[in-house]
């Protein structure tokens, strides 16, 4: 009877304040207790369970138990119940309980939630929701006729509505070369439909249909990984520059970066001087950047651009330096050739570096003392690295149509802080990962491309950067159909439905590859040990979920 009274007086004390906005979750938790004490228990939980204990986890209770409490919530909620002498009825949050699954149906939730006529109570809705498997054995499958009968017959009803929906992972089924492609990325489809035939079924293509892209960045198979690359070098003289120790990463080039500055500006002297490197010229010109090692798959819509300024060639070089002596040796070099009007560079328009600033002086015949100490040679890198690689994404984005360069101005504004900028760099190399995935696994064109783009610019516009986010494009099924209609759904269901409004009843029966709930895998691992059919592991092993509600009216 404690049970009862506390937890009557919870729910019931926060149905008056109004606590409605989430489903109030009863949970028992697990804490030490006196082994005394605990042979003086009966088998009833008290009171003081339902509030949570630090370091202590939620316990599913028995089907038995659950029901007690669902009657009793619903008892206080039920204007009949005149002997209970409630003054004022309040209608309570939705109840859902985790149960054990020891019952013959392995439930593993029973819920209810009020029906309401204004603010007048009229009934109960209950809800159970049953687990088992995981198998492959179809055989324990649902027939969807038989479901829709057993619906029809529960509910009274003599017309039902079906509904499908079905979860394909895309990413598995597309392959670079031959290999399929495996991370912690994900891209998978939602297809809904109406109107479902049989179990299992394939979406028709007149489904809707939306694409999930949820995509982390560094995979080394990924057509633009050198450019990742790129980007974790600028990251580390980022965080050197904010706490003063740099970490350096494993160069990018097999030559020391004081080694190849020097040979570009030996390079530019010998150009300047009027001498020509026979057979070297085109060489000279083209710098070999990351991106030229894009797959060739990619190199349509991502290559090198061709107007690298001197600035930007530097970074180039220098990208695969290692300490940050040879970091001072290499700015050291480049000062005395301004300085001695070895070399003429040319740079674009609009650069705010440090380094810039010199070659602009270096144009009138000189230029201020830098002190080459503390970060001041860290700062002068990552701003030239800042530039060139804002510069490679903006390049990317315009020359694919897929943004304005109004639209990108957000990503590459130089009136925010540097860590700021390059967080804002990350965001435009984690959106350059998707467009590129997209186009190379799943063939997409400009117009599917076009309007994903829009929805993760939004997004990152108002966001940190995110790599675990769920991008979500609408798109025809037609456009994915040929990388998932040979495939296995990781989530199918159907939904038969019967009445509306307040009076709709719905049946949901679902198969997946995942547990849907963790505390039966947790808790009751015995449920789930069946095998696969004849040995074979080409089945795909299922999890069964039956979800299904009734009603009590008060009036």
């Amino acid at each position: 009877m404690y049970l009862n009274v506390s937890f009557s007086l919870r729910i019931y004390e926060e149905g008056r304040e109004s606590i409605l906005e989430r489903p109030y979750l009863f949970e028992r938790h697990n804490e030490e207790s006196d082994p005394m004490e605990e042979s003086k228990m009966d088998d009833a939980v008290y009171g003081s369970e339902l509030l949570p204990k630090e370091s202590s986890g939620p316990v599913a209770l028995s089907v038995s138990r659950a029901k007690q409490l669902i009657s009793l919530y619903t008892m206080v909620q039920n204007p009949n119940m005149t002997h209970l002498k409630i003054s004022e009825l309040v209608v309570l949050p939705p109840l859902w309980i985790r149960c054990d699954g020891s019952d013959p149906e392995h439930t593993c939730w029973l819920g209810a939630e009020p029906l309401k006529a204004g603010n007048k109570i009229t009934g109960i809705n209950f809800y159970m929701v049953t687990c088992d498997g995981p198998t492959a054995d179809k055989t324990h499958f649902a027939n969807l006729e038989e479901l829709k009968m057993a619906h029809k017959k529960k509910h009274h009803s003599s017309i039902v509505m079906t509904k499908g929906f079905a979860q394909y992972e895309l990413i598995r089924a597309a392959a670079i070369e031959d290999t399929i492609v495996e991370s912690e990325s994900n891209i998978s489809v939602d297809i809904t439909w109406n109107t479902v035939d049989k179990v299992l079924e394939t979406p028709p293509l007149i489904s809707a249909a939306t694409l999930n892209i949820a995509l982390e960045s560094g995979d080394p198979r990924s057509p633009v990984y050198q450019l990742y690359r790129e980007l974790q070098f600028l990251l580390a003289l980022a965080e050197g520059l904010k706490t003063g120790v740099t970490e350096w990463p494993e160069p990018l080039e097999s030559e020391s970066a004081v080694e190849l500055v020097r040979e570009f500006l030996t390079d530019l002297k010998r150009k300047l001087d009027g001498y020509c490197i026979s057979g070297n010229n085109n060489e000279t010109e083209k710098i070999k950047c990351d991106t030229a090692a894009v797959d060739s798959s990619i190199k349509s819509i991502f290559s090198e651009r061709g107007d690298l300024d001197f600035a930007e060639q530097l970074w180039c070089k220098m990208r695969s330096v290692s300490s940050y002596q040879e970091l001072i040796e290499c700015f050291t070099l480049i000062i005395k050739s301004l300085e001695h009007g070895e070399i003429q560079p040319w740079i674009h328009q609009g650069s705010s570096s440090l380094l810039s600033k010199l070659i602009q002086q270096s144009y009138h015949g000189k230029i201020e003392v830098i002190s080459l100490s503390g970060i001041t040679p860290i700062q002068m890198l990552l701003e030239i690295g800042l530039d060139k690689m804002k510069k490679d994404y903006v390049s990317f984005f315009i020359g694919q149509e897929l943004a304005t360069l109004t639209y990108l101005d957000y990503f590459i504004s130089t009136s925010v802080d540097l860590q700021e900028q390059v967080h804002r760099v990350q965001k435009l190399h984690h959106m350059l990962e998707i467009m590129v995935s997209c186009t190379v696994l799943l063939q997409f064109k400009h117009e599917n491309l076009f309007p994903l783009t829009q929805i993760c610019m939004k997004y990152y516009k108002e966001n940190p950067l995110n790599e675990k986010h769920v991008f979500q494009l609408p798109i025809r099924p037609a456009l994915v159909k040929k990388f998932y209609q040979n495939d296995h759904p990781e989530i199918w269901k159907v939904d038969i439905s019967s009445a509306h409004g307040q009076k709709e009843a719905k049946t949901t029966w679902q198969v997946s590859t995942n547990p849907p709930v963790e505390h039966m895998t947790s808790n009751n691992t015995g449920l789930f040990s069946d095998s696969t059919v004849n040995g074979s592991s080409e089945e795909r092993m299922y999890f069964i979920t039956m979800a299904q509600c009734s009603q009590v009216h008060f009036t």
